[in-house]
């Protein structure tokens, strides 16, 4: 967890105190950009802006212990900006095929980067939604507001998204378990 004397630090624009902050807070905050980005220049690209905007506006902070959150808060919204710019999250999904790649593992046991290359697989506007609701907790109220869409487009990309990751995991990860 980030100090509060570290923190007062970077509001005074300390360039140490703002490295010390980037070298602990960077890998969160890369493996959040992950689940909503796929190419590394744009994730570096919203990393980038991130952190500035976390180090211009730390006056907003209310609650230095809620810094991580904040911080994180931040990069998803940074994310969603870069998101909007490719993806338009009204579009009406069809049925897209799901290409299920083999993998080389005798575990059965999802893990965390387990679900990130499935995330990868199904559509982007599914993926950013789940992404939204399911691990950053967002209602689908907040999620229609952020994407400007209505809750109804946010419910179906949900469960689009939970089918499609369904499909995923049993094709992968259930059929290995029954090889066993």
């Amino acid at each position: 967890m980030i100090n509060e004397n570290l923190i007062q630090a970077c509001k005074k624009m300390q360039r140490e105190a703002q490295r010390q902050v980037y070298e602990q807070l960077s890998p969160k905050l890369y493996r959040t950009c992950k689940r909503y980005l796929k190419k590394e220049e744009e994730i570096e690209e919203v990393m980038a802006d991130a952190f500035y905007t976390i180090f211009t506006k730390l006056d907003q902070l209310k609650e230095i212990g809620a810094f991580e959150a904040w911080a994180r808060k931040i990069t998803v919204n940074q994310c969603l900006l870069q998101l909007k710019k490719n993806i338009n999250f009204n579009l009406y999904l069809e049925d897209t095929k799901i290409h299920v790649l083999a993998e080389n593992t005798n575990d059965t046991k999802m893990e965390e980067e387990d679900l990130l290359n499935l995330l990868n697989h199904i559509p982007e506007g599914c993926k950013t939604i789940f992404n939204l609701f399911a691990i950053e907790g967002f209602g689908h109220k907040e999620i229609a507001q952020m994407l400007n869409i209505s809750e109804g487009t946010s419910k179906s990309q949900l469960n689009v998204a939970k089918t499609k990751l369904q499909v995923l995991v049993n094709n992968l990860y259930y059929q290995k378990a029954k090889l066993k």
